[in-house]
């Protein structure tokens, strides 16, 4: 349960406007109208979302990363390209793009980014494995230069 105080915060900060809990139970019902009345539940003085497991994209992503790895490791460089590639495709830019300068973001939009990048470096060990060398080297150039500090990408 995340508390309607909680959310205030995250949503208003320090200085919420007066009608902040009002403005909150608007958008509360306006999510419950979009995903379903029984998704969204009020308890006690907050808000419970109703997940099921595999709804999210996160979800998705973390088990083809985790099939990819294995099939990586099993030697079937090939398939475990063509997983991991489907995981990374899941990604559409940086993490929490619409929000990432909130605070409450923030950590998680960075564990997001490097879960999706180290997915990306799985995934270019394996198209090294098949011999791509001169496929990848626009785009590991443009990695290297967008982290320079990422030794796998430069070892690459």
């Amino acid at each position: 349960v995340v508390s309607r105080d909680r959310m205030i915060d995250a949503i208003w900060g320090e200085r919420p406007p007066t009608s902040a809990a009002n403005a909150l139970q608007v958008q509360v019902h306006a999510l419950r109208k979009s995903l379903g009345h029984d998704r969204i539940s009020t308890e006690g003085a907050g808000y419970r979302l109703r997940i099921e497991p595999g709804e999210l994209d996160l979800d998705r992503f973390e088990r083809l990363v985790a099939r990819g790895r294995r099939e990586q490791a099993a030697g079937d460089a090939e398939t475990a390209a063509r997983t991991l590639r489907e995981a990374v495709a899941l990604s559409r830019g940086p993490a929490l793009a619409d929000v990432a300068y909130e605070a409450f973001a923030q950590v998680e939009a960075a564990r997001l980014d490097e879960l999706r990048l180290a997915a990306l470096e799985s995934r270019i060990d394996a198209d090294l494995a098949l011999a791509r060398h001169h496929d990848l080297v626009p785009e590991l150039e443009a990695l290297a230069s967008a982290h320079p500090a990422r030794e796998r990408l430069w070892a690459s």
